[in-house]
């Protein structure tokens, strides 16, 4: 009998620490706190239209911007081992280049497409040496220089590519002494319009709105723009017949400077 009242009496939880609990029960109580509490509470609320979140920006292509690294020239590499028959002059005011022997002796085969490649050229004295060298071996090349002409469409190919302003412009103007600097120069020149023409395309009609400023690269003809129109119309006056159709077939908006 004393042993069966001993179990029925319930055990009283000692002060200073709690009953335990089954998890079960536990976690129901946490759900109900987190689905008491949920609500905007004290926020602030308006039934004014959202406004509308602006566009975003199309991101640009990028398709005139400049090549950021230029790979290294044979121009470069040759001079540095001191393989081309050049150097710099610095006596006098000018600087002025000096050959190691006449450049009429030259084999064309050889130097003129490395002269050709360094117009790609940014640093001195390399892009010094090669601009005036280059022109120097273009006006005393006389013959020689049509039988090195399908060499140098690479280079210059390569130097409209890298969409640099100051290389384009170098070799622009090195197209138009190449087209005058001899007989059937300009013809033989046409098969490989699709090579030279595509980026001359891009830029023909790519002009600087300054407003009612003073753009002084007109004086020095350094408009690539202007430049380009001028290439193309010796290009056309030197092409022969065949000449004009090609150009109009690479560059639509461009119109003939013969009719």
């Amino acid at each position: 009998m004393l042993q069966q009242q001993n179990t029925n009496k319930r055990i009283k939880p000692i002060q200073g620490h709690s009953p335990q609990r089954s998890p079960g029960k536990f976690s129901s109580n946490l759900l109900n706190i987190s689905n008491k509490f949920a609500g905007t509470g004290g926020m602030s609320s308006s039934l004014a239209p959202k406004k509308a979140q602006a566009p975003q920006k199309v991101p640009k292509s990028g398709i005139f911007q400049a090549l950021p690294m230029i790979e290294q020239t044979l121009f470069k590499k040759y001079y540095d081992r001191g393989d081309l028959p050049i150097a710099v002059n610095f006596s006098g005011a000018v600087r002025k280049i000096v050959w190691k022997c006449e450049p009429e002796c030259l084999d064309y085969h050889l130097y003129l497409p490395i002269f050709f490649e360094g117009l790609r050229e940014t640093e001195d004295p390399y892009k010094f040496l090669a601009v005036n060298g280059c022109e120097e071996l273009l006006q005393k090349g006389e013959t020689k220089i049509l039988s090195v002409l399908p060499q140098l469409i690479i280079p210059i190919k390569k130097a409209l590519a890298t969409k640099n302003h100051d290389i384009m412009c170098i070799t622009l103007k090195k197209i138009q002494k190449l087209v005058k600097s001899g007989q059937m120069i300009g013809e033989a020149l046409v098969p490989y319009y699709r090579q030279i023409l595509p980026v001359m395309n891009m830029y023909k009609n790519k002009r600087l709105n300054i407003g009612d400023k003073i753009d002084y690269s007109q004086r020095k003809n350094e408009n690539l723009s202007d430049l380009i129109q001028e290439t193309l119309e010796t290009l056309e006056k030197n092409g022969g017949e065949d000449a004009y159709i090609n150009i109009k077939y690479m560059i639509p908006t461009y119109e003939s400077c013969m009719f």
